[in-house]
């Protein structure tokens, strides 16, 4: 059963979390080394350190001043991986064994070395394998004290890249864009996406290396192994307690490599290459501006503008532990991309997190614990749950005469699951009370279970009514009068005769008084239902098997026009794509980009793996353009 959110009350530990402490993003800024064959001006750096954490960028409007800038941590250009990790990145991850996030992403220009930072090399290996390797680190190391004997520790990894918008897995490769789902605690869930349990770091490797080939690079005149997506490594470290209260901290570690932000004119990106730039552009430009809308407190920060920002919301303004490496580059040429990494990176740092604990209690276990401690409790405590199970008879026996009652009311009976719960661990003053509190919910239901039986008694008497009253409706009648059910007690002036003769009216005929049975709820319900299904499959005239339509027609006619839509669609130009039913000029511009990439279409049934283009629109595409054809 999956864990849920416990209360302090359910926890047992009898007195409120403290109130989470604001964090502030840790900043550093990483300096990769001058490459004199990237300086085609051979100008020199345009950027240089000053200090452990300041450094100075040439003011473009004067060249004869210089910009500063101050951060938690910057690393010049002769540092090493394991400097940049030791030093922003391996203070962060204690937080992770105590039920807290912690996020390290890297961010710049692409060709500063976010790649090389995360990942690294066989001799200098990144922030990535570093980490994982400190969690299990960890990991033994608190499981071998003595206090920890009583909690276990897993570890578990997910995979996925962002790219042009689309979130895939990369432990198992498939074209399928997962959602992103938010729960009622605010967490950030993506349904779908593969968990797989790891035990060590070597296990950890045969999973990442081979994920890692699955992700999006490409060539171009920046860089020869450009990230085309974004990748979001998930380390999951749940640490559960082996006896009472069962209590679980769940601490997710999540490593972030941002592709590089793009100038096409430099770049040469054309067809493929230019959507997938523009998406990365887009997905950063979002990321800008919801650090500014953080920096100034607006009421709407702009998450749900792009899946990167979705995902980056517990890093930037939530409820985690980050850490931003900015990769800046010194060349004169990416003098800009690099002035406006600093600014970003200067931004980012006075947006403010909010860590908190998460702990949780498993249901099940909630459950034994009750069953284990029940012959242990004192005599009021056994009557709180005999009347928990009277409730419970209650609700599931419902009459076969009378409709539901408020004694199925769910509100009582979650007042007397919470009051049972809260009991567990309750000091002696506050269980008298609430005890006092269950007997009252104990004589509610009481009363609710009386007004039920005199609603059935009711029922039963309206039946008996309904059956005297068929009986006298099935007597002959000898007047052609409107007769009554009850035809004893006619008023004497409908028996009086009058000899004054009358101008004759039009007379209202009145249908003889009926008595309806009442009948059950259940019975009710089905009858509506059957009259609404008889309504559904009733169909105007001139509107049957208009579902069948193809059948219709003379299947010459039919596959010719198919073949038309499908040369069209092959071949056809902007213009003549929109002069198709139900395609306009986004879709035509869809159909065209992907007739370029995956060549032509070989069905018109094909549409589909266009993005936007469903089962549903591609039926109504076909109705629409074959009759459009026919009737010309």
């Amino acid at each position: 059963m999956p864990p849920k959110r416990a209360s302090v009350a359910e926890a047992g530990l009898g007195k409120k979390p403290p109130l989470p402490a604001p964090t502030r993003v840790r900043v550093a800024v990483r300096l990769r080394p001058y490459i004199s064959r990237e300086d085609e001006g051979k100008e020199g750096p345009c950027v240089r350190g000053t200090g452990d954490r300041s450094l100075e960028i040439l003011n473009w409007r004067n060249r004869m001043e210089t910009m500063s800038y101050h951060f938690d941590a910057f690393y010049g250009e002769t540092s090493s991986q394991l400097e940049v990790y030791t030093g922003s990145v391996k203070p962060v991850l204690s937080h992770l064994l105590s039920g807290q996030n912690t996020s390290v992403f890297a961010y710049g220009p692409t060709g500063a070395g976010k790649t090389h930072t995360m990942l690294g090399g066989a001799e200098e290996p990144g922030v990535i394998p570093r980490a994982v390797r400190d969690v299990f680190q960890m990991v033994r190391e608190q499981s071998g004290l003595p206090a920890s004997q009583e909690w276990e520790h897993s570890v578990s990894m997910s995979y996925l890249e962002i790219y042009n918008e689309k979130v895939l897995d990369l432990l198992e490769p498939r074209d399928l864009d997962l959602p992103i789902r938010e729960d009622k605690d605010k967490n950030i869930l993506i349904p779908g996406l593969t968990q797989r349990a790891i035990g060590s770091f070597s296990e950890f490797e045969s999973h990442f290396l081979p994920a890692s080939h699955n992700r999006t690079v490409a060539s171009t005149k920046l860089n020869t192994r450009s990230s085309r997506s974004h990748t979001v490594l998930v380390i999951r470290v749940v640490k559960s307690q082996r006896s009472p209260p069962f209590r679980q901290l769940t601490g997710k570690l999540y490593l972030i490599d941002l592709a590089g932000s793009e100038d096409n004119r430099r770049t040469g990106n054309q067809g493929i290459r230019l959507k997938e730039s523009g998406a990365i552009n887009s997905s950063l430009f979002v990321l800008s501006k919801v650090v500014d809308s953080l920096n100034q407190g607006l009421a709407r920060v702009p998450y749900r503008d792009s899946k990167l920002t979705r995902l980056l919301q517990d890093s930037l303004g939530g409820s985690a532990h980050s850490v931003m490496i900015t990769n800046i580059a010194p060349e004169q040429k990416y003098y800009f991309d690099t002035l406006t990494a600093l600014n970003f990176a200067a931004r980012s740092k006075q947006v403010v997190n909010k860590p908190f604990t998460r702990e949780t209690l498993q249901a099940a276990d909630l459950k034994r614990q009750r069953e284990e401690s029940a012959p242990n409790e004192n005599a009021p405590k056994k009557r709180a749950k005999q009347s928990h199970d009277r409730a419970a008879d209650v609700t599931v026996s419902p009459t076969a005469h009378s409709p539901p009652m408020e004694v199925c009311d769910p509100s009582v009976l979650e007042r007397l699951l919470t009051l049972e719960k809260m009991m567990m661990g309750t000091p002696e003053k506050e269980r008298l009370k609430l005890l006092r509190t269950v007997q009252e919910s104990r004589q509610e239901i009481k009363k609710l279970k009386e007004k039920q039986k005199e609603l059935e008694e009711q029922a039963l008497a309206a039946q008996s009514l309904l059956a005297e009253s068929r009986k006298a409706a099935s007597l002959p009648s000898a007047s052609d009068e409107p007769q009554d059910l009850f035809m004893n007690h006619k008023h004497p002036s409908l028996l009086r005769k009058t000899s004054t003769a009358k101008p004759k009216k039009q007379q209202a005929i009145v249908s003889p008084l009926q008595v309806l049975p009442v009948l059950p709820l259940t019975h009710a319900i089905v009858s509506c239902k059957a009259e609404q299904m008889k309504m559904k499959s009733h169909v105007p005239e001139g509107k049957e098997n208009w579902e069948n339509w193809e059948t219709r027609l003379d299947s010459s006619v039919l596959q010719k026009s198919r073949d038309r839509i499908l040369s069209l669609l092959n071949t056809g130009t902007l213009k003549e794509l929109k002069g198709l039913q139900r395609i306009g000029d986004k879709k035509a511009k869809l159909i065209i980009g992907w007739r370029e990439i995956n060549g032509a279409f070989t069905q018109v049934e094909d549409l589909q793996k266009i993005e936007g283009i469903s089962e549903k629109l591609l039926v109504s595409f076909l109705k629409a353009n074959i009759l459009s054809t026919i009737v010309l």
